[in-house]
């Protein structure tokens, strides 16, 4: 196992410093070693320093201007810190130099949501969920960008899947009540919206939604 591979392996187990120490003994010794940058980069965004990480991330660039998980990793910093504009241009740009995965096809579609192109993200978290079927919270999204493009049925779909996946998901029972509600299926939406509240008590959206059908009829 090389230093990077050993590195990864304890940023997975959380050893930051470790990782860290390896990562810079990597970059001493093969200072041409884009992935090096990356991983280093990555130990800093995991620790909190995003300035510093970014600084990394450049510079695996600058190695390596098709170095895709250098800019993947710098557009989860750009979103993180509600740069949505940044963060677009670096999902696409990790896209196009063929990171072709559900992460990165998930995190292009919720940045798009965030900036108000619901209709242009709707194709990447399908892909998402095409790569990752069983990703509850690419489900969960995918479904949500379907309901706001008022694309009902197929929304009911995706959220029952997520459900199937995470039961504890209350999001997406209050989001299938809503759905519910827009169907005219009050004691279906009834039914959802105290399943969101069975999981969490406080969800003020659930209770709200519940008490408006309820005094309604």
């Amino acid at each position: 196992m090389d230093k990077n591979q050993l590195g990864v392996k304890y940023m997975q187990d959380g050893k930051w410093e470790e990782a860290a120490k390896l990562f810079n003994e990597v970059i001493e010794e093969i200072p041409q070693d884009p992935i090096a940058y990356i991983n280093f980069g990555n130990v800093l965004s995991a620790v909190g320093d995003d300035e510093k990480a970014l600084k990394f991330y450049e510079k695996a660039i600058q190695l390596d201007e098709k170095a895709a998980a250098a800019y993947y990793s710098a557009g989860n910093i750009y979103f993180s810190n509600d740069q949505f504009d940044q963060a677009k241009a670096m999902f696409e740009t990790a896209m196009k130099n063929g990171l072709n995965t559900s992460d990165n096809y998930f995190m292009l579609g919720l940045t798009l949501v965030q900036l108000n192109q619901g209709r242009f993200a709707l194709p990447y978290l399908q892909r998402s969920v095409e790569l990752n079927e069983n990703d509850p919270e690419a489900r969960f999204q995918f479904g949500l960008c379907l309901a706001q493009l008022e694309l009902i049925d197929q929304a009911i779909l995706q959220l029952e899947k997520c459900i199937e996946l995470d039961r504890t998901h209350s999001d997406a029972y209050y989001n299938l009540g809503v759905s519910y509600s827009f169907k005219e299926n009050s004691q279906k939406a009834v039914e959802m919206f105290n399943k969101a509240l069975d999981i969490q008590p406080d969800h003020l959206l659930a209770g709200h939604a519940k008490k408006l059908i309820e005094n309604n009829h």
